[in-house]
Formats: C-alpha cells, sequence, structure tokens
C-alpha cells in the first residue's frame, strides 16, 4: 500500500496536483477493487499498478481544472468507472452519474460506490439512446466526459441531447483528432452544438486530446436515433 501510493503521489504532484491521505487511499481501494474484479469480469486490460496510475487514474483526472465548481457531469460508457470514479475522488463537489449498457459493470462500479464512501455520484444500468430519452436526464447537465467510447460524430449523437445550454462535452482522445473532427462537424452543427477546442497533453508515453464541444441550441428530440444507428450511420 505504502508503495502504491507513494507512486500515485508522485506521478499527481508532476502534474501539478496534491493528493490528500484520504484521496491516496482511496484511490488505492479502487485499485484493489480493480483488481479483484477483473478476475470475474472483463473491465481492462491495463491491471499493472504503475500503468493503472498513468494510464487510468492520472489520464481520467488531467482534464480536471476544466470543470467548474459543483458541475453536473455524466459519464458515459463508464465502463470500469474512468474518467469519472476518478474524477469524484479528486473534486468532491462535483455531482456525477456513471452509465453503462453492461449490468455487471454497473454491480461494479456501485461496489466501489460503496466501498470508497462517495456521495452524490450514481451507477446506472441502461442504453444511452434510451436514457437520453428521459426527461429527467436529458439537457440536465453541465459536462458529459466520455472515454474511448466512439468516434466524435457518434459521441456527439450520444452525448449533446444530455447537455443544458451552454454545457460541454469533454471528448478523451489518443490521436488523429484533426481528422475526426472534420468527420464531425457537420453532425456537431445538426445535434446543437459547436466545436470550441483541443487540448493536448502529454501523459506517460501518450497524447491524450481533449476535443471540448458546446452545446449552443437544443437538440432535435429525434436524436439519438436507436438501433444502434449512432455508431452503423453516423450523421456525416
Amino acid at each position: 500500500m505504502e508503495n502504491f501510493i507513494s507512486k500515485l503521489k508522485q506521478e499527481f504532484k508532476n502534474f501539478g496536483i496534491e493528493l490528500t491521505e484520504s484521496q491516496s487511499e482511496q484511490f488505492y481501494k479502487y485499485y484493489c477493487l480493480l483488481k479483484e474484479w477483473n478476475e470475474k469480469i472483463n473491465l481492462t486490460t491495463i491491471i499493472e499498478e504503475d500503468e493503472v496510475i498513468k494510464k487510468h487514474f492520472l489520464d481520467s483526472v488531467i482534464s480536471i481544472n476544466q470543470i467548474n465548481f459543483g458541475a453536473k457531469i455524466i459519464d458515459i460508457g463508464s465502463g470500469a468507472g474512468f474518467p469519472g470514479i476518478p474524477l469524484k475522488i479528486l473534486r468532491d463537489d462535483l455531482n456525477i452519474t456513471l452509465v453503462d449498457s453492461v449490468n455487471k459493470k454497473v454491480v461494479f462500479l456501485n461496489e466501489v460506490i460503496k466501498i470508497l464512501n462517495l456521495k452524490n455520484i450514481f451507477a446506472i444500468h441502461s442504453r444511452i439512446e434510451d436514457l437520453a430519452n428521459k426527461k429527467e436526464y436529458r439537457e440536465k447537465f453541465d459536462f458529459v466526459v466520455s472515454r474511448a467510447v466512439s468516434k466524435l460524430n457518434t459521441l456527439c449523437e450520444y452525448a449533446l441531447p444530455f447537455l443544458k445550454i451552454n454545457g460541454n462535452l469533454i471528448a478523451y482522445k489518443a490521436f488523429n483528432v484533426e481528422q475526426e473532427i472534420d468527420e464531425a462537424r457537420n453532425a456537431i452543427f445538426v445535434l446543437g452544438g459547436k466545436y470550441t477546442k483541443t487540448e493536448k497533453i502529454k501523459n506517460f508515453d501518450m497524447e491524450r486530446n481533449f476535443i471540448f464541444v458546446e452545446k449552443i441550441k437544443p437538440t432535435d428530440k429525434k436524436y439519438p436515433r436507436n438501433g444502434n444507428k449512432p455508431r452503423i450511420t453516423p450523421i456525416i
């Protein structure tokens, strides 16, 4: 535990983030749960502690300064909880909803929330297109965060219906973002959004690109489309 926390604190400090003892212990418990549950269900191929610290925990939070105090966030396709749970550990002021279509992963997320004693964070088992059409979720969030879910034009169809006007999608991407942005420009317009910026951050041996799309007008109620259409026939 001590060795893990020492490495964790140093990696976060390298990015100007000072972890408290409580936060460090929460990250350690999270790592232990991740290892334990990964033997039962497929959560991640990255399980070695150095890589989990850098490629999961730190990678999830290096956009933290872009998120305002008390923001309401939905993490779509949350999987093992990235980036939503690390964001919550670091920022207790955030209100976070985690969504995944695989029930076993949602059971894991709820166990993490319970063991880490996190408040104002909820895990929901649902398809994104179903949840986006419920009035208690549609256009109710300040931020949508998503890590490695789908190409940007598809992701925007899933994400923008959740956003309030002036809310933002933060899409975590690796590379080739310029091409992805160009291919998504019409979809962003159709869905009521505006591409605003890309922030590039070097983390460990990988480049992380954060694509920001702002919601500037309501999304037509026909979006997102059902039947996996956002993936099969994305808006072009």
